[in-house]
């Protein structure tokens, strides 16, 4: 049975009744609309519930922690999602866990930003707050991203894993950190960073390794940079009409924009399902 290909996927259909194991971005990808009026398409809903009709596993990829993503996957209707930026893995609605940050190199991030005079705050387990050691990271981020809780005398070394790191500086600050390199960042907003994995394509391979699957029945469906990490040669991959040039120059195949039927239209050309 001829497998999907890079090669075959941009012009032919998949007309083989084969299990396939799709992975979808949510903000962009799964919803479409603005921060706080967002919404999933109907199309999309209704191509959701046909492809699970016809008996494909459907899985969230994001790179929120799974305490904060865990109530939109149900919202979205999901029971399987790879979450903290690929590190940690869902399935059936059981969470296996997250891998860590390197201990030692979030030790010395740290220990810089207290020397240099920049707020900290850690994510060291599974909840919806993060801690900080003082009240001087929310003072300068007044976040709403997730709530943050003091903890005084705060230190990393009390810590056997330490899956986030946020550090509250602006734009070209972080060049004055010198131990940041070593380790993966991203920033989403203006007041702060995060020190966080950035590889989506971890968790897919490790969902489809203890599903026992072939990473070429894997689809990935994605719209921003951060999703470059799951568009590589390994399987599908699906770029919405509304992605970032630099996606959809990856992408085997563009769909139209997320709120202009892109998820629907993108599983009809996969012939995921009769239309």
């Amino acid at each position: 049975m001829e497998k999907i290909t890079s090669e075959n996927i941009a012009s032919e259909k998949i007309t083989t009744p084969r299990k396939r194991y799709l992975f979808f971005d949510i903000d962009g990808t799964l919803l479409a609309g603005g921060y706080g009026d967002s919404y999933v398409p109907d199309s999309a809903v209704l191509a959701l519930r046909k492809c699970r009709e016809a008996g494909h596993f459907l899985c969230i990829a994001t790179g929120r922690l799974q305490a904060l993503a865990v109530d939109c996957m149900h919202e979205l209707g999901f029971t399987n999602m790879i979450s903290d930026g690929g590190y940690g893995i869902t399935i059936d609605d059981k969470f296996y866990g997250a891998t860590p940050l390197p201990k030692d190199q979030v030790v010395r991030l740290v220990d810089e930003c207290a020397a240099k005079g920049m707020p900290w705050a850690l994510q060291v387990d599974n909840t919806v707050y993060r801690s900080a050691p003082d009240s001087r990271f929310e003072d300068f981020t007044h976040d709403i991203y997730m709530k943050t809780r003091v903890v005084p005398g705060l230190d990393p070394r009390d810590y056997d894993a330490i899956y986030k790191v946020y550090i509250a500086c602006l734009p070209g600050e972080e060049q004055q950190l010198e131990a940041l390199p070593a380790l993966p960042w991203c920033r989403f907003h203006r007041e702060y960073l995060f020190v966080e994995p950035t590889d989506k394509s971890v968790g897919i391979k490790r969902i489809m390794d203890m599903l026992g699957a072939d990473y070429a029945d894997a689809v990935v469906f994605g719209d921003a940079l951060n999703d470059m990490s799951m568009f590589t040669s390994d399987w599908v991959k699906i770029a919405m009409g509304n992605a970032c040039p630099e996606l959809k120059a990856k992408a085997d195949y563009v769909t139209t924009n997320v709120d202009d039927d892109g998820i629907y239209n993108a599983c009809v050309h996969l012939g995921l399902f009769q239309d």
